[in-house]
């Protein structure tokens, strides 16, 4: 649940605010990344903005001591299963994935026990406990390769997205047992606004994220992850570009390419959780250091195993 700020902080400019971050991140030898997804005003202050993985590996490399991590739950505790001696902060106590919630660790292992000798493959959007239960971790840029990886004898179940389960099904030719959860925000793209859209803007690109169900990535130029709509954004010769997936992603792309113009493909694509944190409390969890988010030791050990063999075989760039 959302709590507002002390009033104190209230009275401080954007500018204030940020100026202050900046002091206590200094202070503390601290780090700010900010997901894709994030208000503009978060990204904007943070060290890096990048998906959940991509930031949870820049976490782990960087020369700092705490790491301040403006998402939601799942990619705080990635972060801390990466980087286990380091403080991992994140600002909205409250912020989770409610995608990632739709798979428990314990249906996981009831699933697996359903079809002895499969191989799970879990998107990188699950909690530690999921992760603990899995064999390997995707990101949406390398679940086609990962699940190439899995040698073919071996049933797959993915967890815990349908939708890019069924995206990477198309692409792969293979047949796997899929989790029945989503995404709340991606669901919400419908294909009748990409083709309003595209009447009004017909030189436009449509990039889709593999998260929206079918019938919308059917419509689209490119399905890509988030890292591979910025590098589309970056390449294209087109103008005006289309973007269906999670609202705040147009910030990004039209920060990286200010010549171009980005549209959504709906307003109503927008993660409440993603955009609870704000800039006072990115400076109260510097300066309280809270909430720190910790993974107990044997559950963190067997996730940081499903994170690495998918390391070892890609470069994920999601």
């Amino acid at each position: 649940m959302y709590s507002p700020p002390p009033p104190e902080l209230l009275e401080l400019s954007d500018q204030q605010l940020a100026a202050r971050i900046r002091e206590l991140k200094a202070e503390r030898n601290a780090v700010v990344l900010a997901h894709n997804y994030q208000l503009g005003e978060v990204q904007d202050i943070a060290d890096h903005v990048g998906d959940s993985l991509e930031l949870s590996r820049l976490a782990a490399k960087a020369p700092h001591d705490v790491i301040v991590f403006c998402g939601v739950r799942f990619m705080a505790e990635t972060a801390a299963i990466l980087a286990p001696e380091k403080v991992v902060l994140q600002p909205a106590r409250d912020a989770d994935c409610l995608m990632a919630r739709m798979a428990d660790a314990a249906a996981l292992r009831e699933k697996k026990r359903a079809h002895p000798g499969a191989m799970v493959v879990c998107y990188v959007n699950t909690t530690a406990e999921v992760k603990a239960e899995c064999d390997i971790c995707c990101t949406s840029a390398n679940a086609a390769q990962v699940v190439e990886q899995v040698p073919p004898e071996k049933p797959v179940i993915f967890v815990p997205d349908q939708y890019l389960g069924r995206h990477v099904q198309q692409q792969t030719g293979r047949k796997m047992i899929l989790w029945s959860g989503y995404c709340p925000a991606h669901v919400r793209i419908q294909p009748n606004d990409i083709r309003a859209l595209k009447r009004r803007h017909p030189e436009a690109k449509v990039i889709v994220h593999p998260e929206a169900p079918q019938p919308v990535t059917a419509l689209a130029d490119a399905v890509l992850s988030t890292g591979g709509m910025v590098r589309f954004a970056r390449e294209t010769e087109a103008q005006e570009i289309i973007v269906g997936t999670e609202i705040g992603m147009v910030h990004r792309l039209q920060r990286e390419c200010p010549e171009k113009s980005f549209i959504p493909a709906t307003e109503q694509a927008i993660c409440p959780d993603m955009k609870m944190t704000r800039l006072g409390d990115v400076l109260l969890s510097l300066a309280k250091m809270q909430f720190r988010i910790t993974v107990p030791e044997e559950i963190r050990r067997r996730a940081e195993q499903a994170v690495q063999r998918m390391i070892a075989i890609t470069e994920p760039v999601a």
